[in-house]
């Protein structure tokens, strides 16, 4: 498998990676895998929406040899001098820094218009200057809005549906003319509903697995937007972590592309909240209450599946975990961690 000799290959010539947004449930995940694979790390975050208790975790599941390669900045992407200091001795950057959420972007579009974009820009022109081997970014399958085809083919897109959506497009409008006018080779990965572990139950704008996972556990009532049957292609972390892996030492001549991550699979939110709760009770906890449907929520699509063949067939992309192990895997995180 690709991704199992790419491993093979890091371990064996160790490089220097920046990854924004370190302290974020996708960051922390890069960061624990680099770290195992013996990797000089620098992290970058501002704590808006990532949390010290995900680095926390990361230093307790690494050596302490590991954790010593990995280098710690507090700061923000919207500062020019921090983004041109941290890319300035790196091999790739991995720039999973962002305000996601369509419904933040809805309230304050302005605000994640300044970190999704102007912070983009900064990342991505430090990165130029500085030469790195590849700029490797967090895009969204929020960009293909209201094209209605299924599944999602990277080449076919709609209208956005929301700001959120506006932003992560315009990252990969950006990607594009810096390769035509600078030659500088990047690869944005559209993720597809991640999910697994240190995804943060919290908060107003937390993602339906974690949040429902959490409530459940608490006896706190479900929502369900809709009548359930709105249906995602949900992703496992770890296949997250191997494409991110993957497009950054990727060859040239696959660079400036976007690329979905996903699975290929789609899941309704009725049999989502089906497979949380038996993954409890096989956990030993009761359900004790029927989830509360309610009106959509604003922006959102109906249906989305990925296309993955593109992944497949340009990075070596495989991935590990379907849905349902997916679950199981995160489940016995929030049981241990909530």
């Amino acid at each position: 498998m690709h991704y199992q000799n790419l491993q093979q290959e890091l371990k064996a010539s160790p490089k220097t990676w920046l990854i924004t947004g370190v302290a974020g449930f996708i960051g922390s995940n890069l960061l624990e895998t680099l770290l195992k694979l013996d990797q000089k790390v620098y992290g970058l975050d501002n704590f808006a929406t990532g949390h010290q208790a995900n680095l926390d975790e990361v230093k307790s599941l690494v050596t302490s040899e590991q954790w010593k390669n990995f280098q710690f900045v507090e700061g923000d992407i919207r500062d020019y001098a921090t983004c041109l200091e941290l890319t300035s001795s790196v091999d790739y950057v991995l720039h999973q820094a962002a305000l996601g959420s369509v419904p933040r972007s809805i309230e304050n579009p302005t605000v994640s218009n300044d970190v999704n974009i102007s912070g983009f820009l900064n990342m991505l022109h430090a990165s130029k200057e500085a030469n790195v081997k590849s700029f490797t970014y967090a895009a969204s399958s929020s960009t293909y809005g209201d094209h209605p085809a299924l599944p999602k083919v990277e080449e076919n897109i709609g209208n956005p549906l929301s700001p959120y959506a506006v932003t992560k497009y315009v990252n990969e409008l950006y990607a594009s003319v810096y390769a035509r006018t600078y030659g500088f080779k990047s690869i944005g990965l559209r993720y597809f509903n991640v999910f697994g572990q240190r995804q943060d139950p919290n908060g107003a704008y937390a993602a339906v697995i974690p949040k429902w996972t959490a409530s459940l556990m608490k006896k706190e009532d479900v929502y369900i937007n809709g009548d359930g049957e709105t249906s995602r292609d949900f992703c496992f972390i770890e296949n997250t972590v191997q494409m991110n892996l993957l497009a950054a030492t990727a060859k040239d001549e696959v660079k400036n592309e976007v690329y979905n991550v996903a699975v290929g699979d789609r899941t309704s939110l009725n049999e989502l909240y089906s497979s949380i709760t038996e993954a409890l009770k096989a956990n030993g906890i009761k359900i004790e209450k029927s989830p509360i449907y309610r009106d959509f929520r604003a922006g959102d699509v109906r249906h989305s599946q990925a296309d993955i063949s593109k992944a497949v067939n340009n990075l070596g992309y495989q991935p590990m975990y379907r849905i349902g192990q997916g679950i199981e895997k995160a489940i016995a995180w929030y049981i241990k961690n909530i």
